[in-house]
């Protein structure tokens, strides 16, 4: 049975001192708003090798290991690195899956095996400009930590909630209100007077492995944040972010990870 930890409970042990973790490359092959994005040519290399790469130098994971229902893109892993020791089963890859399926599955077959680790990254194609130096932060960070169930990287958000409306047939009321009656209403002050809130991204997340496996989530109850700098956090979800994908390689190369065999 799948244990759970209340929101209220106490913080997990810490973590030991030689704690392990494993990078994990999300990349199924259906993709509808890009298609083909996983491996797709950004800046003369698919986009997953920027991925594997960035974990590969990193220097962090103890095993990098690409997850994909796709042969082609299963070999394509392996040939810059990565291991893919089995392809993920199809109804755990479709558009609407959620991560914990196949995180759980991949984790629990590998300690069926044999193989299991303290922590897990998932690390996905779609953060290209993510460095091997970001996930070496990141990872510092929630060692230092110690007690956290997991990292999710964050950044400030541009749309603030308080602006934010929830209609109601012919009325409306805001997403997120001033907790004093007698204060301006949040959704008539200026944003630099609102207070800051910050907006998950899709660059990383680190976590115990006991969150999916017997916590039943992938973050856990105990949730720290990191701050991502730049383009870090830039996530590939549209078309019009390819657009500005492109963009950024062409004008900024060096923002890329370097792939192995370039000088």
């Amino acid at each position: 049975m799948t244990q759970t930890r209340s929101e209220a409970s106490v913080e997990p042990p810490p973590l030991p001192p030689g704690a392990t973790c494993v990078g994990l490359i999300p990349a199924r092959a259906g993709s509808k708003r890009v298609p083909g994005k996983n491996s797709r040519i950004l800046g003369g290399h698919p986009l997953i090798v920027y991925a594997i790469t960035s974990a590969l130098d990193s220097g962090v994971f103890d095993g990098v290991i690409a997850s994909t229902d796709s042969p082609e893109i299963a070999k394509l892993a392996q040939t810059v690195g990565a291991e893919v020791p089995f392809l993920r089963p199809a109804e755990m890859a479709g558009d609407r899956s959620p991560d914990i399926e196949w995180i759980r599955h991949l984790l629990a077959t590998l300690e069926g095996q044999g193989r299991a680790w303290d922590c897990y990254a998932i690390l996905r194609p779609t953060s290209p400009f993510r460095r091997p130096e970001t996930i070496r932060r990141a990872w510092a960070a929630f060692r230092a930590d110690g007690r956290a169930d997991s990292l999710r990287a964050i950044q400030p958000s541009r749309e603030h909630p308080a602006k934010q409306w929830i209609v109601e047939g012919s009325r409306m009321r805001p997403v997120m209100s001033n907790p004093d009656p007698a204060g301006t209403p949040w959704h008539s002050m200026p944003y630099q007077a609102l207070p800051p809130v910050y907006v998950q991204n899709a660059s990383l997340e680190i976590a115990r492995t006991a969150a999916p496996l017997r916590m039943g989530t992938i973050s856990g109850t105990v949730i720290m944040p990191f701050l991502t700098e730049g383009l870090e956090g830039f996530d590939i979800n549209g078309p019009d972010d390819w657009l500005l994908a492109e963009h950024h390689a062409r004008e900024h190369p060096e923002l890329l990870p370097a792939v192995r065999g370039e000088s």
